[in-house]
């Protein structure tokens, strides 16, 4: 069974979630800006007065930026500070945009508009090349395991167009990346204000012989079979007849299915308590008695058995169970500007469970620049990746985050003020040596 994302308007046509990255400048609203105008996704009005800020500003034309930065304050200070989400489409495909900030201090809104990418976009300015925050950008993406990233080589038309310029930065993004386990990188060089190769091929660069942005976001596979991982079921709510009625007898567990396949029959197991039962029935939303359920849908699960079961527990089949412990050793990129430190006592918000929690121990901290793990540091401050090991109050279902993204992530929240502080991936190490390819100038090399 497919599990290809595709739109309620538009079976058929599938869904792409991708987030954009860059430094200060690099040209990233002025690139989302072209590819939602040059998509014909931008309404009159909103282009309307996109051109009368620009003439306003004594620009002689329309400033693409501002159609992204949709902020008073950013386009006062002519900065972007904040994430956004942007819609747009083709008729091959449909897109959400997580448009996030370039700032160093914003690095963890990345995280954010990350997590739950497809691919991500990264951009260099042709003119500074490789920086410190494309290191850290790239960082973030291996680490969530973005299974697609692009590197956008932005501003061509300011190094004449030239080739020169861009292989060495494609090659030192490329060796970058492979050491941090990016399973796939596609360079690709553009002019985000003139247009090069952002949807049209450019006429400048008859040396490039590849995709143009929007040909790759068109083509790039992102069809995934549910059935491919163990299905998790984490229960959101308990459902029982609230009257009389029909459905006296009825005790339903809703939530949403993470991943993973579901039939009636199935033999399963709740978690963490162990008990175990069977799918007498599956129900989704109008539909009694379904078939089968598969990844993402939101369904409710009946058991042959009357278990007692609540918000937070885990349905998933017996032969595929995750682990259950209360030590966890995760990955962390800290998001608070209040340092972590061992010893904190916190909240874990693990899918639809939070339970009590203490950092026992800061592992490591991960240096940008040098990949280098630095034992056992005093704290991490906010952007900080880190390693760090967990003692939780009750036991938790984890898988791996390399196997699950959903069930292998967690959230640590401040118990006092419920402040969101850290985003963790269960056993993710800080770095591999996972080969990587790159993609550029029309040609595959292994990097």
């Amino acid at each position: 069974m497919s599990g290809t994302q595709s739109t309620a308007a538009d079976p058929g046509v599938s869904l792409l979630r991708l987030a954009t990255a860059g430094s200060v400048d690099d040209g990233k609203s002025t690139l989302v800006g072209r590819l939602l105008h040059d998509t014909k996704t931008v309404f009159a009005d909103q282009l309307d007065a996109v051109e009368r800020v620009s003439r306003e500003r004594g620009l002689t034309g329309a400033d693409l930026a501002l159609l992204t930065d949709g902020l008073r304050a950013e386009r006062e200070q002519g900065i972007t500070i904040d994430v956004a989400y942007r819609y747009f489409a083709t008729p091959h495909r449909r897109f959400i945009l997580a448009d996030t900030p370039g700032h160093v201090q914003y690095t963890r809104n990345m995280v954010t508009g990350a997590s739950t990418a497809q691919l991500a976009v990264v951009l260099v300015d042709a003119r500074n090349g490789v920086v410190e925050q494309t290191r850290r950008h790239a960082a973030v993406a291996a680490l969530l395991r973005v299974p697609h990233v692009v590197l956008a080589v932005n501003k061509m038309d300011l190094v004449g167009y030239d080739e020169s310029v861009f292989a060495p930065i494609a090659d030192e993004f490329t060796a970058y990346a492979n050491r941090l386990g990016v399973p796939e990188v596609t360079a690709i060089p553009i002019s985000a204000l003139a247009g090069d190769n952002v949807v049209e091929p450019s006429a400048s660069m008859d040396w490039y012989g590849g995709p143009t942005l929007l040909e790759h976001l068109e083509a790039v596979d992102v069809e995934v079979d549910p059935a491919a991982h163990p299905a998790r079921f984490p229960v959101q709510y308990v459902l029982r007849p609230q009257t009389p009625g029909e459905f006296r007898d009825y005790r339903g567990y809703a939530g949403q299915l993470v991943s993973g396949v579901l039939r009636p029959g199935d033999e399963i197991v709740v978690l963490p308590s162990g008990q175990r039962s069977t799918i007498a029935g599956i129900d989704r939303l109008g539909e009694r008695d379904v078939d089968v359920a598969f990844a993402p849908q939101s369904v409710t699960l009946r058991l042959a058995d009357d278990l007692d079961i609540s918000r937070g527990d885990m349905i998933v089949p017996v032969a595929e169970a995750p682990a259950v412990t209360q030590d966890v050793v995760a990955t962390v990129c800290h998001l608070a500007d209040r340092p972590l430190r061992a010893g904190d006592r916190v909240l874990l918000r693990h899918t639809t469970k939070t339970v009590k929690a203490i950092v026992r121990s800061l592992d490591s901290r991960l240096h940008i620049d040098t990949l280098a793990a630095e034992p056992h540091p005093d704290s991490l401050s906010v952007n900080e990746i880190g390693q760090v090991t967990l003692r939780v109050a009750a036991p938790l279902p984890l898988d791996d985050y390399t196997a699950d993204r959903r069930t292998g992530s967690f959230l640590l929240i401040d118990e006092s003020d419920g402040a969101t502080l850290t985003a963790g991936m269960v056993g993710t190490p800080l770095s591999t040596a996972t080969p990587a390819a790159v993609t550029a100038a029309g040609t595959t090399a292994g990097a």
